[in-house]
């Protein structure tokens, strides 16, 4: 399996672990069993902390750990300078990076600051634009971004309000952008994770009834966990989904498919 993943020995950049139930968190294990090289980016000095004490108590290993803040175009710029002049070729990036106010996540979504609603889209949406341009000359190998993404998107989460409508110019930007690199053999997807306590998760007010609708509701009765989420996100990084491109795909006990 890990000869058809064809990961082995690549570089991969993984931006957004804030701690250790985060998705790219999974992303990161799942891609490090199948023994690619890792490179990550983090933020704040906060999430730098505890990435390094993860790395510290893991076998997991980093090739490159380099300050990003995807709100500025010259930290990206940067970042992506330095990763290719170590690395050489980049052949995936993970972006797990999405954040609003809590303000604008905890009143009506009819009173979403106008700052408050650019931001969310700067930061949560924009930013995948501004990494794919970056990394895209440095990924002369072809490739695949891939982006975390959720339900909210496309329905009305309660408590979700303006991260459902930043992830629903996410997901439009990766088809976009997934025509716009296509002829250079880079592949665009998102993954559309079901609910799992992650960090960001905390913040929606509605998320345990959630977690529990899932799990009576869903097809498989459950919801799914981390490791699952970082699976799939390595196949779609990986040459078994080398025909796969402009796609949204769930992992969430087929919860997705009820009306």
């Amino acid at each position: 399996m890990i000869d058809l993943l064809k990961v082995k020995d690549k570089n991969f950049v993984i931006m957004g672990v804030a701690n250790e139930r985060s998705l790219a968190w999974g992303v990161a294990k799942s891609l490090h069993q199948a023994g690619a090289n890792l490179i990550f980016t983090y933020r704040k000095e906060r999430s730098y902390t505890k990435l390094t004490k993860l790395l510290e108590k893991t076998d997991v290993e980093a090739q490159q750990v380099l300050a990003c803040d995807v709100n500025d175009d010259e930290s990206i710029k940067k970042a992506f300078s330095k990763i290719g002049e170590e690395a050489g070729i980049i052949h995936g990036v993970v972006h797990s990076i999405a954040f609003a106010h809590s303000e604008d996540l905890k009143n009506n979504f009819v009173n979403t600051t106008r700052e408050g609603y650019a931001f969310a889209q700067d930061t949560s949406s924009y930013s995948l634009i501004a990494v794919a341009r970056e990394a895209q000359p440095f990924m002369t190998e072809g490739g695949s971004i891939i982006a975390m993404s959720y339900l909210g998107a496309e329905r009305v989460v309660e408590g979700y309000n303006v991260m459902g409508v930043a992830k629903a110019a996410l997901e439009s930007s990766v088809k976009y952008l997934a025509m716009d690199l296509g002829s250079s053999n880079i592949r665009v997807n998102a993954i559309s994770a079901g609910a799992i306590k992650t960090l960001a998760a905390k913040g929606v007010p509605s998320f345990n009834e959630i977690l529990h609708k899932i799990e009576e509701t869903a097809p498989l009765k459950r919801n799914v966990t981390q490791e699952e989420v970082g699976d799939m996100s390595l196949a779609m990084l990986s040459n078994l989904s080398r025909g796969v491109t402009g796609e949204i795909v769930y992992v969430d006990s087929g919860y997705n498919i009820l009306g």
